[in-house]
């Protein structure tokens, strides 16, 4: 028996999930915002990472820091259409990739769309493919509502009928179904009647805690100790957990969410006339954006390149062979073109690394002289606006092993501060930051701030005239 520890019980025993029996009876989580429920989920993750194939659908982005410890692969389905998510569900099977599909940047309808389209894709994969994969949905209650809400009955139907064939007819496939809800009575009665194995936080409203109640055979004056339990307690019961009702008290995770909890911060006086002029302050208007359309996919250049090559290579046996030393000016060149494209501080890395191998074998350099890691460093330097050669200076070293320490995805917001605070220059604003995080959003890109600072690698300080960053260790600040 393959059994991971999921915590403690009431006496301190550990308590066991039972792998194989999981993946074959599935698991439902419920539990009100502040149980613990995505702490449940993570922790899941992190002991069966390396024991089976998983899919996590993410609708806030929480859980995208897998990837950087565990090798997930993060989909943004920001870019994507519906035919090619569906494809990406296939494929995620066939070869065994563990994968993040996260939603947090796109809107209601397209998070059900999306989220529907790939479950289809998975779910009608090849039978040569149907190996065990642990499907973990995180507000489950949104893919799979006893009601229609703001969105289409188009899309609620697209993601009710993925989420129905998951939990319903999934299990013959490979596919076992870990749901999280805070809902009960939200969350489609069908959907939720094929879990066997359940994990039941704290609850509060009676009519979710009646139906906790008959989900784990007790009674009903006994379903009020749903309102006792603490952040981080669940009533387990399943072949997979436990024949009878029983507390568990959720073991510690290696990984974090970026979100950050509620912090009282003690207000700083300022007149209401300083803040008149700061709140009023007139907003430029700016063109709406076109819309995008919808086209099919580029062809793979660089398989045509190296197909075109091979032919070559074939026809004429002595070939000069091409460049591999290492040249940093002409490699920093080839980056800061990449950088310089429309648009490319809103294009995803992969996207961007794609086009740096293309000029590379343009330039008779082989598409490996330099790997993604070292891509996405000099990437993140060029947008700090650094020199090419203070970039190699012992400073600027200081400041890319602080960075390295750090996120991916927040590596380039670090560094952006750090070249601002290393020239005593004013803080970034919210724009810059945004670039750096490359997303539209100034709000997600302004809680990288208290990430950073969460962190320990910045201080920072915001007042009425401003705001200004220290970075911790090396005694540089903004001005």
């Amino acid at each position: 028996m393959t059994s991971i520890v999921l915590g403690q019980g009431r006496d301190g025993s550990d308590t066991c999930i039972d792998l194989p029996e999981l993946l074959a009876t599935r698991l439902l989580v419920q539990g009100n915002s502040g149980s613990g429920k995505s702490h449940l989920l993570r922790r899941l993750l992190e002991q069966t990472a390396t024991l089976v194939q998983q899919v996590m659908i993410d609708p806030e982005g929480d859980f995208v820091t897998l990837a950087e410890h565990y090798g997930h692969l993060v989909i943004d389905v920001e870019d994507q259409s519906e035919a090619s998510l569906r494809a990406a569900g296939e494929r995620v099977r066939a070869h065994r990739a563990s994968v993040v599909l996260n939603l947090e940047q796109v809107e209601a309808e397209m998070q059900l769309r999306a989220a529907g389209a790939f479950l289809n894709g998975m779910f009608d994969a090849p039978r040569a493919h149907w190996y065990p994969v642990l499907v973990v949905v995180d507000e489950a209650q949104l893919f799979a509502p006893v009601t229609s809400g703001d969105t289409s009955d188009e899309a609620r139907r697209l993601s009710l009928g993925a989420m129905t064939n998951l939990m319903c007819r999934g299990r013959k496939r490979g596919l076992a179904g870990v749901i999280a809800t805070q809902r009960l009575a939200k969350l489609a009665k069908n959907v939720a009647a094929e879990a066997s194995n359940f994990l039941m936080g704290r609850t509060f409203l009676d009519i979710d805690m009646a139906r906790a109640a008959d989900l784990l055979g007790m009674e009903r004056r006994a379903a009020e100790a749903f309102r006792d339990l603490s952040r981080g307690q669940f009533m387990a019961l399943g072949p997979a957990l436990s024949r009878r009702p029983k507390l568990v008290s959720i073991g510690r995770v290696e990984t974090a969410s970026h979100a950050t909890g509620p912090v009282l911060v003690p207000l700083e006086p300022v007149a209401a006339e300083d803040l008149r002029d700061l709140i009023l302050e007139p907003v430029p208007e700016f063109a709406p954006r076109q819309r995008r359309e919808n086209r099919p996919p580029p062809p793979d250049l660089l398989a045509q390149l190296d197909a075109y090559g091979s032919e070559r290579a074939a026809e004429e046996p002595v070939m000069p062979e091409a460049q591999t030393d290492l040249d940093p000016d002409q490699i920093w060149k080839l980056v800061s073109e990449v950088a310089a494209e429309e648009g490319a501080d809103y294009k995803p890395l992969a996207t961007l690394y794609q086009d740096f191998q293309l000029r590379a074998r343009i330039h008779g350099l082989p598409r490996n002289i330099l790997d993604l890691k070292s891509f996405r460093r000099i990437l993140a330097t060029l947008r700090s606006g650094l020199e090419r050669e203070r970039a190699d200076g012992e400073d600027w070293r200081q400041a890319e092993t602080i960075a390295a320490s750090l996120p991916e995805d927040v590596q380039g917001v670090f560094l952006l501060l750090a070249r601002h605070a290393l020239d005593s220059l004013p803080c970034p604003d919210d724009e810059a930051l945004a670039r750096a995080y490359s997303t539209h959003s100034l709000g997600r890109a302004r809680r990288q701030l208290s990430y950073l600072e969460e962190r320990e690698v910045i201080v920072l300080r915001e007042d009425a005239h401003g705001r200004r960053v220290a970075l911790v260790g090396l005694g540089w600040q903004t001005l």
